[in-house]
């Protein structure tokens, strides 16, 4: 996010008065730009003048380099503003327009888009030319941004005809629904992805394809259910690499976007909330299902990134870390050899060096980005000390380097609150709760979901977005379906009536207004929602997981826990709407492959019953190991909105099991030995 000073004398475009940070970011560029809204819209109409629309968001490198070099520009302010009606928009609240515009994109230019996008629309909305990043001077092989802007105003004016032609077939094929709702289910998609999967698995450096390489969690969780021994050391080495590179925040915890290389070792500094939590997610299923330490530390420090970096006072989980600092990609991260000899000790300097890689050439612009690089073990070996001595020095520098990095320019944050995300934040937390046993990581979750609930659903509805008090935009298909998969993981972790009614509220929103009753899947915004030129379904796993894969599996587990088979076939209609498009392109849906695998393989439900110290082995037996499958919950004595089966007590100091294993339930099980392992 720009730290950049503002004067009152500096010009004020129509932006000021937005909450964004990102727009703020814009408010005093000489471009007279406009929140997306009828009052541009209507400009447009008016003059007949076409729609420059810029979309991006606060963490976006690459956004303010050609906010700073053309968007700052005096001279291509002022043919922008004479020849375009200027809007911009922070994709992060608008992930509608965003979702449509970078579709349309790639419809136009047969590449995939990105941030900054950089799109031009007629006044009806409908755009007819696109990109991404302009440079101010030809280079990188792409036109100087003002050139562009000129040959786009004289086309605009020449060639009405052809433009009405091509945004006919453009809305045409942004209409082209591939979904159905006869499949036949079956998990041969799964299969297909796994073998897929395998196939761009880096044998050497984990992960996916080639550079620039990103974590692909859904993947990630896809390959770590899979029955195949195979396949889940795919994820787990995946992981490995990932969190001993540089893609994890070493000193402070946090997963950064994505790495530039192949080896995970320099990353894109930007930390999303949205990738954060599900990885935390990823992270806790690797330790349940190793027991290794090292996946442990990973989602503990991720965790507790969280809560010191990016909880606000108020509950709710801020959008995204910067990735640079006073205009330096990286800078708050990176460290010079004569930086780590003043800090610490002869001793902590040379264990430090090794174990983190500044023993080695520079790997970041003459400096060094942090990395695991020798093992502890080693260290020890090569310098003749013992490995605890080792792990003391760490233990030691990495304080020390922590509280001086904490010292230099702080990192711009955009403290905005985002449902989804926090909803994706909230499940990992949840998650990390139940399985690393950290009460604070579950009062973390507790503290964000009741900001939500208090401040951002409103008369039976969720907004999408709360900044400075207030709360903007209509709630999207991922608000509602990504919360109610979070209230499900925070009642496993502790049980609330309340929160049950909570998730049952936002689940009769979603299939009342997001629900395609004829082919099956939800829409990506509301029946009531403003009118666009599309109106979206989201199958395929973007930066976040798919908003219907997501529905599916959540609206799958609500409904055999509540006995309410609307959302169970609500579910069902959703995995057949998209099967044969997870068919043809399998590795691109990984969250609508999840749901369809928990279909196949049926959600297995334990409810227990009893008081805390009788239960509490009969929880921990339940919970110990990987069972991807399986939902445990634990009941007080008053529990409402469950069917009448699961609510009897057991007598005073017993405990009692209920186990459904689909929409089938054995008889209650007393014995604490007839659980399964």
């Amino acid at each position: 996010m720009s730290n950049q000073a503002h004067t009152p004398s500096q010009h004020l475009n129509h932006l000021v008065n937005e909450t964004s940070p990102y727009l703020q970011q814009h408010a005093y560029n000489p471009v007279e730009w406009y929140p997306w809204g009828e009052e541009a819209l209507s400009l447009a109409r008016r003059e007949d003048k076409p729609i420059l629309l810029s979309i991006g968001y606060s963490a976006c490198h690459w956004c303010h380099v050609m906010a700073h070099e053309s968007f700052e520009n005096p001279e291509t302010a002022a043919v922008m503003n004479r020849q375009f009606i200027n809007i911009k928009v922070d994709r992060e609240e608008r992930p509608d327009l965003d979702r449509i515009y970078q579709t349309a994109h790639q419809l136009l230019t047969r590449r995939p888009g990105g941030w900054p996008l950089t799109m031009v629309l007629t006044p009806d909305q409908v755009p007819f030319f696109g990109g991404t990043y302009f440079p101010p001077a030809e280079r990188f092989g792409l036109p100087a941004f003002r050139d562009i802007l000129q040959r786009i105003h004289e086309f605009y004016r020449q060639n009405h005809d052809s433009i009405q032609e091509q945004n006919h077939s453009l809305i045409a094929a942004l209409e082209t629904d591939l979904s159905g709702n006869t499949a036949v289910l079956d998990d041969k998609p799964v299969s297909l992805a796994v073998q897929e999967l395998a196939g761009s698995f880096d044998e050497v450096h984990g992960g996916f394809g080639t550079a620039p390489k990103f974590p692909h969690v859904a993947s990630l969780a896809l390959m770590l259910r899979d029955d195949d021994k195979q396949s889940q050391q795919i994820a787990l080495f995946s992981l490995q690499r990932m969190a001993a590179g540089g893609l994890l925040d070493q000193l402070g915890g946090g997963f950064y976007r994505y790495s530039v290389d192949e080896r995970w070792e320099i990353p894109h500094f930007e930390k999303m909330l949205y990738d954060n939590g599900p990885l935390l997610d990823r992270y806790v299923e690797a330790w349940q299902l190793t027991g290794d330490p090292f996946y442990h530390r990973a989602a503990e420090k991720t965790a507790e990134w969280g809560m010191r970096e990016m909880q606000l006072e108020h509950g709710g989980y801020a959008a995204s870390q910067d990735a640079d600092t006073g205009g330096v990609e990286g800078g708050f991260y990176v460290w010079t050899q004569k930086e780590l000899q003043s800090l610490l000790g002869e001793e902590e300097c040379a264990v430090t060096s090794r174990y983190y890689g500044l023993d080695k050439p520079a790997n970041f612009e003459g400096r060094w980005h942090l990395r695991l690089s020798t093992a502890p073990a080693d260290i020890a070996n090569t310098l003749g000390v013992t490995e605890n001595s080792v792990l003391e020095l760490l233990q030691s520098a990495r304080h020390k380097l922590f509280r001086a990095r904490k010292k230099r320019a702080e990192l711009g944050r955009d403290d905005k609150v985002l449902v989804s995300w926090n909803a994706l934040m909230i499940r990992g937390m949840a998650s990390a709760a139940i399985h690393l046993r950290r009460h604070d990581f579950l009062d973390s979750a507790e503290r964000a979901v009741t900001f939500i609930r208090n401040e951002m659903f409103r008369e039976g509805r969720l907004v999408a977005s709360w900044k400075d008090g207030k709360g903007k935009y209509p709630a999207y298909l991922d608000d509602y379906a990504f919360l109610i998969d979070a209230l499900l993981i925070l009642l496993e972790a502790r049980w609330t009536s309340e929160d049950l009614h909570f998730a049952q509220q936002l689940a009769d929103v979603l299939m009342e207004h997001f629900e395609d009753e004829q082919k099956g899947g939800f829409f990506f915004t509301a029946d009531d929602h403003e009118r666009l030129i599309h109106r979206p379904k989201s199958w395929m796993d973007e930066s976040m997981p798919a908003g219907n894969g997501v529905a599916a599996s959540a609206l799958f587990r609500l409904g055999h826990l509540t006995g309410k088979l609307e959302y169970l076939d609500a579910a069902e209609k959703t995995l057949r709407a998209g099967f044969d498009i997870m068919s043809q392109y399998p590795t691109a849906h990984g969250a609508m492959l999840g749901a369809l695998q928990a279909q196949q393989r049926g959600l297995e439900l334990f409810v227990l019953r009893g008081e805390s110290e009788a239960i509490r082995p009969w929880r921990e037996k339940l919970l110990s190991g990987f069972h991807p499958f399986r939902y445990v919950l634990t009941l007080p004595d008053k529990a409402e909105g469950l069917p009448d089966a699961l609510c009897d007590k057991p007598r005073q100091g017993e405990a009692v099991a209920y186990r459904c294993l689909g929409q089938q339930c054995s008889p209650p099980i007393r014995r604490l030995e007839e659980l399964p392992d």
